[in-house]
This record gives structure tokens, sequence and C-alpha cells, in this order.
């Protein structure tokens, strides 16, 4: 029989009354594994069993808080390879990529072990005389936690970390497409010294537990990565409890290259930021914006070494890019192809399923040019190893396209100007801004977030997360007339 991967509920690894296979994106005659899926009841279950072990948790010391944390990111940069494997088996990103995201994983909660040592408060004198005030942070209380798929141990332990490292207890939901991932590390939390249903891992479709989930009185506060319409309903329904929300949404992200760039180096800061982990991470530089100057230089590059990008098995030898998660992923990667040739853009490479001996969701890099900043392509999120170049005339009109958007997440310049790069990172309407840099790739002890619609609520990250997962006290105190 095949052995049903569980869901840790209480303290406890349970069965429900469903499963599913998680399939290989690289070879779907590889199931890599049979995955429970959780009840309502058992949702409820964990949810109250969270409440009791928050306050446990809470009263621990900090050093012993401490311990859990690196004891979990230790674990996690010790067996990066191996974590890391099963990661790409499962999501299809290159084997370096998944390592590479396992380690930084580890290193998020070894950031935030050293974080519990630093909570300190504040006092302040009171106006009324032989009063002081004590200003101190305290937990939130039961955190609810949806991961996406694109990076299901990062993104989730950039939430998890912390919620526990500031007190709170956690009820995670990752996503459906990746459980693997997330069975795996649950297992490395369930080894370590927490309260039984402090932490709890609950598999399931987001229409049934997810929704569920984020509609629980009992949920204190609720992290959310993910699209803008799933967002939009999670927010819809937090409201009517007053529950605090977190969200990381959509992103329409631009790279500008100025007539002054250093193309070699702008050619290579799109083609990892466009095509890097497939496309389908919310950072991707999905618009191309480049000034006429060296707009036909750039192009010629940019298809040459799109063309050139090996795209193979996650696992596979020198693969740089993997398939996409899904079939449903894929039929709607195609479909945006033919939206943007349709609309008037020229697809000028890629954009095509690939054979590649195992039956697995391949696709070429696409390159579209001749695009307009008013097409779909360039207004919506595609999600797909797929990039728009846009045309403008000036630095002026660049920065103008950058900012023309719904959206807010990251955007950056390739300038040899610093007159121009501190214009753009003063003026770029997005919450993290580059200079000669890929837009995606950010640092875990910095905030990160957005604006727009790619972001609702305080920032992730850094120190900054204490906004999201604590809760400010102000204690007032009379010493009384002394004797």
């Amino acid at each position: 029989m095949t052995e049903i991967r569980k869901n840790y509920i209480a303290g406890e690894w349970v069965t429900g009354p469903g499963q599913i296979d998680n399939i290989n994106p690289s070879d779907l005659s590889d199931v890599i594994g049979t995955y429970a899926q959780a009840s309502a009841e058992q949702l409820d279950h964990a949810l109250d069993a969270a409440k009791s072990a928050q306050a446990e948790w809470a009263a621990y010391g900090l050093e012993r808080k401490q311990a859990v944390l690196n004891a979990i990111g230790t674990e996690m940069m010790a067996r990066a390879e191996e974590l890391g494997t099963l990661l790409s088996r499962e999501e299809g990103k290159p084997f370096a990529e998944g390592k590479g995201e396992v380690y930084r994983a580890g290193q998020f909660f070894t950031y935030y072990a050293a974080e519990i040592l630093r909570q300190l408060g504040e006092t302040a004198d009171s106006v009324r005389p032989g009063v002081e005030i004590d200003v101190r942070r305290e937990p939130v209380g039961t955190v609810a936690i949806i991961s996406p798929w694109n990076f299901p141990t990062a993104t989730a332990s950039w939430k998890i970390a912390p919620a526990l490292a500031y007190g709170n207890a956690v009820i995670w939901k990752p996503a459906n497409v990746t459980p693997a991932s997330a069975h795996a590390l649950t297992e490395i939390i369930s080894r370590q010294d927490i309260p039984k249903g402090l932490f709890n891992l609950v598999m399931g479709a987001g229409r049934d537990v997810g929704q569920r989930l984020v509609e629980s009185p009992k949920v204190d506060a609720i992290s959310f990565t993910g699209s803008v319409p799933v967002g939009r309903g999670i927010a819809a329904a937090a409201v009517q409890n007053f529950t605090r929300v977190q969200m990381e949404m959509g992103s329409k992200n631009a790279l500008l290259v100025c007539d002054d760039a250093d193309i070699d180096l702008a050619v290579t800061l799109a083609l990892g930021g466009a095509f890097g982990g497939t496309g389908q991470k919310c950072t991707a530089s999905s618009r191309l914006v480049v000034m006429d100057a060296v707009h036909d230089a750039f192009v010629e590059k940019l298809v040459a070494g799109a063309k050139a990008m090996k795209v193979g098995p996650a696992l596979g030898e020198g693969t740089q890019i993997g398939p996409v998660v899904s079939e449903d992923q894929l039929k709607e990667n195609l479909a945006w192809v033919e939206k943007g040739k349709n609309e008037g853009a020229t697809l000028a490479c890629g954009g095509e399923r690939l054979d590649l001996g195992t039956e697995g969701y391949f696709m070429s890099p696409g390159v579209f040019t001749g695009t307009t900043n008013d097409m779909s392509i360039n207004r919506e999120e595609m999600f797909a190893p797929l990039a728009c170049v846009i045309k403008v005339s000036s630095y002026e009109d660049g920065l103008a396209v950058v900012n023309d958007t719904n959206f807010g997440l990251t955007s950056g310049i390739v300038t040899r100007s610093l007159a121009r790069a501190t214009h753009f990172r003063r003026n770029a309407r997005t919450g993290v801004v580059t200079v000669n840099l890929p837009t995606a790739g950010t640092d875990y002890h910095v905030p990160f977030g957005g604006r727009g619609d790619s972001s609702y609520g305080p920032r992730e990250q850094g120190q900054t997360a204490r906004e999201f997962y604590t809760i400010v006290k102000t204690a007032y105190i009379s010493s009384g007339t002394p004797t």
C-alpha cells in the first residue's frame, strides 16, 4: 500500500477524509507521494489546540525559544541538498535554485532566533507626576499562514519563523501543488521542544480548508501570499471578524534599460530576472522598458540569450529553466502567448511547449517585442517564462511606463548615471527598487513588500515583521509617594 503523508494537528500526525497524489512536473510518471487532505473538523481541532499551546509557548524563556528556532534553521541548512532535491522534484525549479531556497529558508529561522533576544520595549515618563510608562509587544495569538507553491519552503519560512519568534501559534495551509516541501519542514518542526498544538500543518484545497480558516473567529491574524483575486476574498472574509491581515499578491515588475547602460549587464539581468524560476516569481522582470537608442542591440542579445538557455528536467545536468508547475499553469501560459500575438505583439522567440523525452510541462522562454504598456500582457501578471519589451524615447518616458501599473512590488534600472539611479530610486513607485541588479532577489533582514495591488498590510521580513506578529501594550505604573 502507498504510504499517505499525514497532516500534523495538535501534536499528532493524522490522516484525513481524502488524499491527493503529488506529481513531478518534469516527469508525469513520477508520483512523489500521496498526501492527506484535512477535514473541517480537523481544522477546528487544530485551532482549539493552538490557542492553549500559544499561551504555553509565550511563557517559554527567551533562550528556550531561541534554541527551537536555531535548531530548525540549522537542520534545514545542513539538509539543503536533500530537501532542495525534493523541492525541485515537486515544484520544477532547477536544483541549484531548490537547494538555495532551502538554505535561505534555514537562514530565516536562525535570523529570527537571534531576534528573540532583541525584543526590547520602551519606557517613558508620564505627564502625570509619579507615573511611569512601559511599552512592550505581545504575541497576536494564533496566526493562519497560507503560502504559495512557487517558493514552497522560503515563503512559508519567512512567515512561520517570525510568527514563532514573537510568541504566536501557527496554522499552516500550504499550496496543494507542493505538499512534499511542507511536510518535510513540518517534520523538522514537530521534533522540537514546542507545546503540542503550537504548530499545525493542515493540507487541503483553498476553497475548503483555506476558506474555513480565513473565516474562523479563532484566527487572530492571517498572512497570505498568492493572487490578487484570492487576496481580495481573504480580506473580505477577515474583516467580518476584524482579523488582521498581511498579504503579498500580484506584480508586473519593470526593468528600465537606459541608453547609457552596459548592454551585456542589462541582458544578463533581464534573462535572470525574467526567466529564473521559469518566470514563476512575484519579483520576475516581466516588463523590459528599453530606451530606443539601445533597443535594437538589447533585443538582439536578449533573444540570442533566451534561445541559448537550456530547458530541461529540474534535476537534469545544466538545466537553467525547469518545467512550469502544472498542466493548468502551462495551459494558462500558452494562452498568454496567443493573447499577446492577438494584441499585435511580435513573438521574437520561444513561448512554445517542448517535448524533451519525458512527459512534462516544459516551455521555451519567450520574448515579445513591439509591445505597448496598454496591452494586457503588460497589465496583468502572467507568472510565465515570458518577457515583454517596451520601447521608450527617454528616461522620463521610461519612468512613467514603469509606474503605469496597478501593481508596485519591484522595479529596477540599468544605468551608469548616478543622477538617474538616484532619481529612479526615489521616484519609482514600488516597494523594492534595484540599481544594476535584477528585480528578483531580496535579503531576509530587511523589509519586503509592495504598493498598490501587490501588497496589503504591514511589510514582511526583517525587524519590520514585528508590526504584524505582535500587538503593542502600553502600561502605566504609579510609583506612589516615597516615605
